[in-house]
């Protein structure tokens, strides 16, 4: 990453997951051309890079800031711009000990629980039934899913809170990193959730109130109308 001021993330929003994290620590600037299929977290589409691209390396553009969550388990460190997502590894219920800032919330039996950024609010934590955050927010969603017993509703935590959740004796359990990175749980294993030291950089063109327009027309699966036109 030495001396990149810039990384063109070419498909769709699975590609800017990976790039987010290989490129992190580093500040590099992010910008999303999108040829998948939903582009939710890119910038442009395909169709534009050639007209658009002169203006965007000129700096015709703003820098928007994102959260990551870590989740440590043991001694091993993981970073997500997304989500740290807790699941059964077969089609069954587990039971999942949330605490947060040493104070247990619940105990879930369900098929897992998603610990989500402003980002990952609009993923599998919104598909869970989870609340979605403006991208800025530096709040950690807590979401069920398919909750069977417990606290079948979502919590929204600040930014300096430490979750800590224990899967119980005899489940089997995967940590799952931006549904990219799969880490099996041992028995009665813990992660410990807490936001990341680590930031994401996103080259933006459009107007920073762009993001109210595109959860209308993404999440209705249409396209939006403001996309970047260049010059």
């Amino acid at each position: 990453m030495a001396g990149t001021d810039l990384i063109l993330s070419i498909g769709g929003d699975g590609t800017i997951l990976r790039a987010a994290r290989i490129v992190t620590p580093s500040p590099v600037a992010i910008l999303g051309i999108n040829l998948g299929k939903l582009g939710f977290i890119t910038e442009i589409s395909g169709d534009e890079v050639l007209s658009s691209l002169p203006g965007l390396l000129s700096g015709n553009g703003w820098i928007e800031e994102r959260a990551m969550v870590e989740a440590v388990v043991e001694d091993k460190s993981f970073h997500a711009l997304n989500d740290a997502v807790l699941h059964s590894s077969a089609v069954r219920l587990v039971n999942i000990q949330a605490e947060v800032d040493g104070t247990e919330i619940a105990t879930y039996r369900a098929d897992g629980i998603v610990a989500a950024t402003a980002t990952g609010s609009t993923a599998y934590s919104l598909a869970a039934g989870g609340p979605i955050l403006h991208p800025l927010s530096r709040d950690i969603v807590l979401q069920p899913i398919s909750c069977h017993l417990g606290l079948s509703h979502a919590v929204v935590l600040p930014s300096q809170s430490t979750v800590n959740l224990r899967v119980a004796h005899r489940d089997r359990v995967v940590l799952c990193i931006d549904g990219q990175v799969e880490v099996p749980l041992s028995e009665g294993q813990s992660v410990v959730i807490r936001l990341s030291s680590n930031t994401v950089r996103f080259f933006r063109v459009r107007e920073p109130s762009y993001f109210y327009s595109l959860i209308g027309a993404k999440l209705r699966g249409g396209a939006t109308g403001d996309s970047y036109r260049g010059s």
